[in-house]
């Protein structure tokens, strides 16, 4: 199955159940391979509608990041800590804490 087929069973799944965050997650990673500007808008639609989804944090945040946009990314993966922290998660905490600092690290930024 390729890219696009993929996209169109992935709308239809959002179609069919727009409150079932995974399928937004997995439309989102799907685009991210064609178009940076839908990957952003279902990002951000996750990110405002579905804040305790933690699976999102980590793609978007590293997602922001190499589109440039180094705040935004900071904010994601500070939330998705929180989140993490919330749910009692620890595995998914130290996870996003790594690529936290590993992404301060890269962008010069002090933790």
């Amino acid at each position: 199955m390729g890219n696009l087929d993929r996209i169109k069973l992935m709308k239809q799944f959002t179609e069919e159940e727009p409150e079932n965050p995974f399928n937004w997650y997995a439309l989102a990673l799907e685009y991210r391979e064609i178009d940076s500007n839908q990957t952003e808008e279902l990002f951000s639609k996750l990110l405002q509608s579905h804040k305790s989804y933690l699976p999102t944090y980590f793609p978007a945040a590293h997602f922001f990041a190499e589109d440039g946009q180094i705040m935004k990314a900071q904010e994601i993966f500070l939330a998705g800590i929180e989140v993490a922290k919330a749910d009692d998660n620890q595995k998914a905490l130290k996870e996003l804490k790594n690529a936290y600092l590993n992404f301060c690290f890269e962008n010069d930024l002090n933790d």
